[in-house]
């Protein structure tokens, strides 16, 4: 933010773009061994397509840049007041343009420091992105007039501590979060509220080349079934398979289908779980990426069609134009979208379920979650590898709970697996690539958070108050 408040607008697009550049690859670096082992193309092809990503993603920052000294060349440093909703409203845009990418937004470096993480209550994940961009920008406010009173005559140098007043009120702000959240995670109300439910979560770590072998069908499946004994067994009242588990449609194999509902009936425990649809009433035929809701006596009880599919995993969006990465192409999965949250009915409650990379969409999660009282999510994260993606992944999930003031129950093929409190205490957590069966307590709750019932309001003004200050602030630069 001190690079942009001089030089042309060019240096500041440049300085934005690298920025980006830099830490895009920091976090995404994983995707080219994703393309490169499952999309059957070359580490070279697979290097330069994840570039063109990480290019394409580096424009967020670069286009901040570019807005903070295009406002600082009207108004100097006061542009860096304006810095937080500008930042936002990139990475808002980030979600939305091109089927959208939110991964790690810059408010999720606070989910695991509660007291502060707890602001996603009040405003969710992007008032924590532009709580720490209004951090940065005040010690920038206070380096470039520094910067400036260096420069200028004793006589027309201002006040030493004048510097230093826009970062003691953000500071004092930060504390006051703090302080709120601090008390809000100790008295813990919302752990205390509502129905007890001891899930069971299953994780089978089915490796990615396994999972559809032939020779392996039957010896997975049963695995899956022995895994659900022992959870049951262990006092399990609800059981979670993740996304995609069972090595056949869940529909089309009535004799595997039955071993699941007759365990549900025996047990009279619901069963949620992961397993490919295919429509065949529309021509051609669609494929879904669903959740099967089983029910105590071993009926289905609602069935989730994935709405939020992942571009060039699930669906390539741009097919006809994309010939250079035709094996990559070849190699995705061709599923429709479902059109909207549907309420899943367990022991008399609802809840709402997120498919793998659904769950970092927050609006989405929030509109799912409006009116059920648990969130699940189920998910195959063997894509990743032995990466930071899967640890990213479950942080983000996490958010989610704190968001919307529910637990957040997490069932994955290799991990995490795990189980989160309204607060973003981590209950219950897996190690990766082995298996597990995570038996804990979760809650049905009703009580909805600020941020459940207002939504993105914070990151919508953001984008308005940007736009605003743009028109307004517009003349010539000579």
């Amino acid at each position: 933010m001190v690079a942009v408040q001089r030089g042309t607008l060019r240096d500041a697009f440049l300085n934005g773009l690298l920025t980006g550049v830099i830490y895009f690859t920091g976090t995404l670096y994983w995707i080219t061994n994703v393309m490169a082992t499952y999309g059957d193309i070359g580490t070279g092809v697979a290097m330069l397509i994840n570039a063109l990503l990480i290019a394409y993603l580096a424009l967020f920052p670069a286009l901040f840049a570019l807005i903070v000294r295009r406002v600082a060349m009207v108004i100097g440093p006061r542009s860096l007041i304006l810095a937080p909703f500008v930042w936002v409203a990139t990475e808002l845009g980030r979600m939305h343009i091109m089927t959208g990418f939110p991964w790690v937004l810059l408010g999720y470096s606070q989910v695991t420091f509660l007291p502060i993480a707890q602001f996603a209550s009040l405003l969710g994940v992007f008032g924590l992105s532009g709580l720490v961009a209004a951090v940065s920008a005040a010690l920038a406010w206070a380096a470039v007039r520094g910067q400036l009173d260096a420069r200028a005559p004793r006589a027309r140098q201002g006040s030493p501590v004048a510097a230093y007043v826009p970062l003691f009120v953000v500071l004092a702000v930060v504390v006051a979060i703090g302080g709120w959240g601090a008390v809000r995670v100790s008295r813990g109300d919302l752990t205390r509220q509502g129905e007890p439910v001891t899930v069971g979560l299953i994780q089978g770590n089915v490796d990615q080349a396994e999972k559809w072998d032939p020779a392996r069908a039957q010896s997975i499946f049963r695995e899956y079934l022995d895994m659900t004994r022992n959870a049951i067994g262990r006092g399990a009242q609800m059981v979670l398979w993740p996304e995609s588990s069972t090595p056949f449609f869940f529909e089309e194999d009535r004799p595997g289908a039955e071993m699941v509902r007759a365990i549900a009936r025996e047990a009279k425990v619901p069963i949620l779980l992961g397993s490919d649809q295919i429509d065949r009433t529309s021509t051609p035929a669609k494929y879904y990426n669903a959740a099967f809701m089983v029910r105590p006596d071993g009926s289905t009880g609602g069935v989730y069609r994935k709405v939020h599919l992942v571009p060039f995993g699930e669906y390539v969006p741009l097919k006809n134009l994309l010939f250079f990465v035709d094996r990559l192409v070849q190699n995705v999965s061709d599923f429709s979208a479902g059109d909207a949250a549907v309420l899943l009915p367990a022991r008399g409650h609802l809840l709402t379920t997120a498919i793998c990379y659904e769950i970092v969409y927050p609006d989405l999660v929030r509109r799912g979650a409006a009116t059920s009282e648990l969130i699940t999510t189920i998910t195959n994260d063997a894509w990743f590898g032995r990466t930071s993606a899967p640890y990213q992944h479950f942080a983000q999930a996490s958010m989610r709970a704190i968001e919307n003031g529910r637990y957040l129950v997490r069932a994955a093929n290799t991990g995490i697996s795990g189980i989160v409190d309204p607060y973003g205490h981590v209950l219950a957590e897996t190690d990766i690539f082995e298996p597990a069966v995570v038996v804990g307590e979760a809650r049905f709750l009703r009580v909805r958070t600020i941020y459940a019932r207002i939504g993105d309001v914070f990151a919508n003004a953001s984008a308005v108050i940007t736009l605003a200050a743009l028109l307004l602030l517009r003349r010539r630069v000579e």
